[in-house]
């Protein structure tokens, strides 16, 4: 068996404030193999974006041990991950093209490749022609899709995703669903994306890792074994319904 590229082993995190302490995440565990496209689902305030911001390096833990990286695939936290949230955050004073050469800019890439490299992601994206825009002229879908194309900029190994369409509305959120699961085939990168929607964690993820109400625990981890290219009518079919019920038996709403 190959050996994980993340791997969490009972991680805790406590909050201490003024004479008070909060416990955010309790024991969680779980490997992640390089490649997947791993959807961590639960209740609003469980406990996902603390997780993310620790594999991110933004957060420590107070408890268990977290590892990036293996012998096939080592592992630099300084320039191997790339993070999309909920907003874009885009700045709006910067063309689109500008705004996906930031993190190059940042790390001290050679601008020429880097260039050339903008250009490709904004076409595998679908914003070849949109280059000279601004954010402002671009809808919220378009937005996600150029952050999408500024986090892969620098060829990380890994893609934090925080709930990144979660301000988007119902019909657009499905496009985008579409369109990451084709540009994770494309890119092979590792993704790790957060949701609060069950039925979108089934749909993306290879795998699913449930969390229930905060303090985050582990109530389970399990593939997905639905075929690919996933197509929407994939949300009809029986054994996709037999994972989202599965999921809400698990966090107690069935």
């Amino acid at each position: 068996m190959a050996e994980p590229f993340i791997r969490l082993d009972n991680v805790r995190k406590l909050y201490r404030g003024r004479g008070s302490e909060f416990l955010a995440i309790s024991e969680a565990s779980f490997d992640v193999g390089f490649g997947e496209l791993v959807a961590l689902v639960g209740p609003s305030g469980c406990g996902k974006t603390t997780l993310l911001k620790i594999l991110a390096g933004l957060h420590g833990h107070d408890g268990g041990s977290v590892r990036i990286g293996s012998a096939e695939h080592p592992f630099d936290p300084a320039r191997d991950i790339g993070m999309v949230f909920q907003q874009s955050l885009l700045l709006k004073w910067r063309r689109i093209v500008d705004n996906v050469l930031l993190p190059a800019e940042i790390l001290g890439l050679p601008m020429d490749a880097a260039r050339r490299r903008a250009h490709e992601l904004l076409e595998l994206v679908g914003l070849k022609g949109f280059e000279q825009a601004y954010p402002y002229e671009l809808s919220g879908g378009m937005q996600q899709r150029a952050a999408i194309a500024r986090a892969l900029i620098h060829d990380p190994k890994l893609i934090l995703m925080d709930e990144p369409f979660g301000a988007l509305d119902a019909l657009t959120r499905e496009k985008m669903n579409l369109e990451l699961l084709r540009i994770w085939r494309e890119s092979r990168k590792t993704i790790l994306f957060v949701t609060h929607g069950i039925a979108e964690a089934v749909f993306l993820g290879t795998r699913v890792i449930v969390l229930t109400a905060g303090p985050a625990r582990m109530a389970d981890q399990f593939p997905i074994e639905l075929p690919h290219p996933r197509t929407l009518d994939l949300k009809t079919h029986e054994r996709f319904g037999d994972y989202t019920r599965r999921i809400y038996r698990l966090l107690g709403m069935e």
